[in-house]
């Protein structure tokens, strides 16, 4: 019996991880969207690629969170994306409102199951769906650092013309301007990064993949990025299901670690069936650390505007 998987919102980005993860055929999915037809019409046209593919998943669309229950899995995408100009931190009031109504209904019909955040700005949502779920802080978490480090890696790759897949980028705290490369933990083939580009490249590199969603939103003008998006997300839902125990950087709930308490930053992980199963500590410099807590701050100014205490 293969597992069900619901992804909350039929856009770019959800409807693009829907069809990665029908692709891959070890999960039945359903789309929740609010737009009538929408959902069904791009669950059905999806569907019908199992037949060239090979995969034997059921896909289907709906309106009604009906559909979703007993889902092992539910991916948050629903919100506004970002426009030119636009920060992630700006979408937090608007977005704040549907995620607190999408995660009720998330818990009400799949209170086992584990969620996954999307939408931005994504710490705050994730420590927003924790609080209204009343989950466990392993079973609430987000996407970020897997996209995040994916820039980073591509952009390393294509200034040293190595394959990306042997490029390996530390990337922790918040998802955004505040994010935290840590050059000295990233690596190539194992080799440290600093020993083989100057510290100015790195920087250069850094700041490419820190501004990599604004980059993206720039060029499209009328929405942001969802291909890396979805298929970063597709790794962490595959990671679970598959009890993969990968290591992986999430946005997650900390309550000590790093020093940080009571609020959500990205950090290594190790994701596997029960989901968080092991928030990896590594030892980092004063100035890292420095860095980690000034992000981890960002985040909760804007948990702060939700009010959510």
């Amino acid at each position: 019996m293969r597992s069900k998987v619901s992804v909350i919102g039929a856009g770019n980005v959800g409807a693009t991880l829907v069809q990665r993860l029908a692709d891959k055929g070890y999960c039945d999915v359903v789309m929740v969207d609010i737009i009538e037809g929408l959902p069904q019409g791009k669950g059905l046209d999806m569907l019908q690629t199992g037949a060239i593919t090979g995969s034997d998943a059921h896909v289907v669309g709906t309106n009604s969170y009906e559909d979703t229950a007993n889902s092992d899995i539910v991916i948050i995408t629903s919100g506004v994306p970002r426009k030119p100009g636009m920060s992630r931190d700006d979408l937090v009031l608007t977005n704040m409102n549907i995620v607190k109504q999408v995660t009720e209904q998330v818990a009400k019909y799949s209170p086992k199951s584990i969620i996954i955040l999307v939408a931005n700005p994504l710490d705050a949502m994730t420590q927003l769906a924790l609080n209204v779920s009343k989950f466990p802080r392993n079973r609430v978490f987000g996407q970020s650092g897997v996209l995040d480090a994916a820039r980073l890696r591509t952009f390393i790759a294509q200034e040293l013309q190595v394959s990306a897949e042997d490029v390996y980028a530390c990337i922790m705290g918040g998802h955004g301007d505040t994010m935290v490369a840590i050059p000295r933990l990233s690596t190539v083939g194992g080799i440290p990064l600093p020993e083989l580009l100057p510290k100015e490249k790195i920087d250069k590199l850094v700041d490419r993949a820190v501004k990599g969603g604004a980059e993206i939103v720039a060029l499209l003008k009328t929405g942001s990025a969802f291909y890396a998006p979805a298929t970063a997300t597709a790794q962490m839902v595959e990671a679970i299901l598959l009890d993969k125990k990968k290591i992986l950087p999430c946005a997650t709930y900390l309550d000590g670690e790093y020093g940080i308490k009571g609020t959500v930053v990205g950090v290594p992980a190790k994701l596997g069936k029960a989901g968080i199963e092991k928030i990896i500590e590594v030892k980092l410099t004063a100035e890292e650390s420095a860095a980690l807590k000034k992000s981890a701050d960002a985040v909760q100014e804007l948990v702060k505007i939700m009010k959510l205490g």
